[in-house]
């Protein structure tokens, strides 16, 4: 494997400056995204499809539309990719922002399945497909900015800065849609209520450009230009060099981000439709895990800087294996402390372990030439076949069935994939390690 100089090790300011960076453009990013499953969980049922669906088929369809953009994410990935191989991973953090932030504004101009028929849900499709794009390429950018940065031996805990723009996202988005919720009437929260998030977005965006606009460029990609070894077409070249790390990185990824998903979007419908619950109870659930999910994913790739990242994304997934079935429990219990301990299990201790130190794990397993192309690859196909399916699946499986038994088993196996696909996988920072102490 290539190896790299001119990380910022004796730069501390400029590697925390990044971190911040990546961690709050990310952040605005992921809040685009997450309003749109919020949304689709509580009102694109009705919005944006026809009256006549029963609410499960409506939300099953508004699901649909929410994993386009998951189907989306890696067109993203490569496109955004093959260019940050080739010119420079910040100008694909700069483009991924605006064209996430135009999509958004948009969705909340969208006029209704009552105002304009089938055109409704085609142009709902549409935007969702560019968010998709936008965030498909957001992610590769802001891991190696942050990893790249980073001095080696801290790169997990750097590297996960841009992971918490997820919990902070999604906090935001939550809290935006319970306060609205809790202040407005249904028809008032029907009629306008939930545009408001879509269009505040445009604010964030400017606000995450000025930040974005000021960090410099990677100091490993600078030191690929000087050497003259950038590649012309990084796609083919890690696909040829390195495939089954591209399969790896994308088993990696199975368990935290399918059973995310279930965790934080499918409950709101299983909730209120299975359970009875109200959907304030359980956004603040969501709430409390993103919270803490600003201290545990850092505190997981503190963690992967010790022991290395193999070890921390086996517990994570063989825990989150075991927790399948206990999630439903509690959440049949209705008894709110047990379900919000459980969700804090599930998310800030299994989810995060496997999540936390995926951007030093990615940058580890591919060479620096093609390390935008390789991670972002095996983070977008993860993201289509777990993440993005995970609420349409379990949705199905409950009409289906009737009962969440399916859907326990279908989260088992997908934690079971990334224990298999860490298994399988190489830790370079473990040799690192091992290199670094006294013989």
């Amino acid at each position: 494997m290539t190896t790299e100089t001119g990380t910022q090790s004796n730069r501390p300011a400029s590697t925390r400056t990044v971190a911040w960076a990546t961690m709050i453009g990310t952040a605005i990013e992921w809040y685009d995204f997450f309003i749109y499953g919020t949304a689709a969980a509580l009102v694109f049922n009705t919005l944006f499809f026809p009256t006549g669906a029963t609410p499960l088929i409506g939300t099953l369809l508004a699901f649909s539309t929410y994993a386009v953009g998951f189907a989306f994410r890696p067109i993203g990935g490569i496109v955004f990719a093959h260019y940050g191989d080739r010119i420079g991973r910040k100008s694909m953090l700069v483009l991924s922002l605006s064209l996430m932030g135009a999509a958004t504004f948009l969705i909340g101009l969208l006029p209704t399945f009552q105002s304009i028929g089938i055109a409704a849900p085609i142009l709902l499709v549409l935007l969702r497909m560019i968010q998709g794009i936008g965030v498909g390429g957001e992610w590769g950018a802001a891991a190696l900015m942050a990893v790249e940065h980073a001095p080696p031996h801290r790169r997990g805990f750097y590297g996960s800065w841009p992971q918490m723009g997820v919990p902070a996202g999604m906090l935001t988005a939550n809290v935006a849609f319970i306060v609205l919720s809790s202040n407005l009437d249904d028809s008032a929260f029907t009629a306008w209520g939930w545009r408001v998030p879509f269009l505040a977005s445009i604010v964030l965006i400017a606000v995450g450009l000025v930040i974005r606009l000021r960090v410099a460029e990677s100091p490993v990609f600078e030191g690929l230009q000087q050497a003259g070894t950038i590649e012309r077409q990084p796609i083919i070249a890690v696909l040829r060099r390195q495939p089954k790390n591209v399969l790896r990185a994308a088993g990696i990824r199975f368990a935290e981000n399918s059973t995310f998903y279930i965790h934080t979007t499918f409950i709101l419908t299983y909730g209120t439709t299975v359970v009875g619950l109200g959907r304030d109870e359980l956004l603040l659930g969501v709430i409390i895990t993103s919270v803490l999910g600003l201290f545990s994913l850092p505190a997981w790739g503190a963690v992967s800087d010790r022991i290395g990242r193999r070890k921390v994304v086996l517990f994570g997934s063989a825990l989150m294996a075991l927790l399948s079935w206990p999630f439903f429990w509690s959440l049949n219990s209705g008894y709110l402390p047990l379900i919000y301990l459980t969700l804090v299990v599930c998310i800030n201790v299994a989810n995060s372990a496997i999540y936390g130190p995926q951007p030093a794990y990615y940058c580890e397993l591919f060479e620096p030439e093609v390390r935008y192309s390789g991670a972002s690859l095996g983070q977008q196909l993860a993201a289509v076949f777990a993440g993005g399916l995970s609420p349409l699946i379990a949705t199905a499986l409950l009409t289906a069935t009737g009962g969440y038994g399916a859907i326990a088993i279908y989260m088992t196996a997908m934690a079971l994939i990334t224990v298999v696909a860490a298994l399988l996988s190489p830790d370079p920072y473990l040799r690192q390690l091992a290199r670094q102490k006294p013989s």
